[in-house]
């Protein structure tokens, strides 16, 4: 028993180091981790510009067929950028 625990040992250290090189060759080929942005650059823009204009956030999610809070989050983070581009 205690040999089939060393193998296991062994496996899941190989493994974790082949894990390890393959995420930091994609780092190098310029990949990132985690899951793609919901809108593009631009889509962000456009619901920045619908909020501004007076649009509601309901109306925008409903536009973009997103949940309310995607919206208000994106509205948060051009509050928070704008208020720390102020000097």
């Amino acid at each position: 028993m205690q040999m089939l625990g060393s193998f296991a040992e062994f496996e899941r250290a190989v493994v974790r180091e082949r894990t390890q090189a393959g995420l930091s060759a994609a780092r190098a080929l310029g990949r990132r981790g985690g899951r793609q942005p919901k809108f593009t650059p631009e889509q962000r823009v456009e619901i920045i510009a619908m909020l501004q204009a007076g649009r509601s956030i309901a109306d925008v999610s409903r536009l973009f067929r997103v949940h309310r809070a995607t919206i208000s989050r994106i509205a948060a983070a051009h509050r928070t950028a704008t208020t720390q581009d102020v000097p």
